[in-house]
């Protein structure tokens, strides 16, 4: 399938690692071969998937300012199937440093060109914003995926994430689809989740991914252990939602 995911929502707080991470790691577990691209300088994405920061090793910074190519930069994670390309804190001055650069919007698209037909999956996660870096994602992907929270403050991010994919299929990238908006950390007995879950459906239709991920301890708890949550508690209600939600953007992605 050879597919490039980017999880982006320009308003933090919305669980875009941790969808990034799971969503990743149920693909690995139904048989994808998944490489995960942690273009976020925090650095979550790699903690959570239990690979140190402070390694000293190649990260996606590297990649991004042609020191390395991709694959040389790629670890193993725990996840069998489901490999990492790892950010770091010096990716903070990776937007500076290509601002002057030819071609800096496809810098991440032109190194992963070399690795994807090696993946069944890559996952790009990126940071909470709309500068080079999440550029460079968008650059390079397929496809979309956008976590929200069931808050009103979220649908407004929403809306001006669809303007800016509709920019960026205009300037760097025509491929570019809206895969699907994935619902995090819900709460059925609260009104308002339904409420703006109703909104979503509304704007989005087709677009809404089916399963909602729940507000549930287990995924909470699962990256202080360096684990997605299918690794550290496959029974929990969040596991069963990510899996859920893994098999409906497959699905998705194959019709793309």
């Amino acid at each position: 399938m050879n597919k490039i995911l980017t999880f982006a929502n320009q308003k933090g707080g919305v669980g875009k690692t941790t969808c990034a991470l799971n969503i990743a790691a149920c693909l690995a577990r139904s048989g994808k071969k998944v490489l995960c691209v942690d273009s976020d300088p925090q650095g979550n994405l790699t903690s959570g998937l239990g690979v140190s920061k402070r390694c000293g090793g190649d990260t996606v910074y590297d990649v991004l300012i042609g020191r390395v190519k991709a694959s040389e930069a790629i670890v193993k994670t725990q996840v069998r199937g489901l490999n990492l390309i790892p950010s770091g804190m010096t990716l903070v001055g990776a937007e500076l440093e290509l601002v002057d650069e030819e071609n800096r919007e496809y810098r991440l698209r032109d190194a992963l060109s070399l690795v994807k037909d090696e993946y069944d999956y890559i996952i790009i996660d990126c940071p909470p914003s709309l500068g080079l870096l999440t550029v460079n994602a968008l650059a390079a992907s397929d496809g979309v995926v956008i976590p929200v929270l069931c808050e009103y403050f979220s649908l407004e991010g929403l809306s001006q994430l669809s303007i800016t994919i509709k920019q960026i299929k205009k300037l760097y990238n025509p491929a570019l689809e809206l895969v699907g908006v994935l619902i995090n950390m819900f709460d059925g007995r609260l009104n308002l989740s339904l409420q703006v879950m109703e909104e979503i459906k509304r704007y989005f239709r087709d677009k809404l991914i089916a399963t909602p991920i729940p507000r549930n301890v287990r995924i909470s708890e699962s990256p202080s252990h360096g684990l997605p949550v299918t690794e550290y508690d496959r029974n929990s209600k969040g596991a069963a939602a990510f899996a859920m939600a893994a098999r409906e953007i497959d699905k998705r992605c194959g019709g793309m």
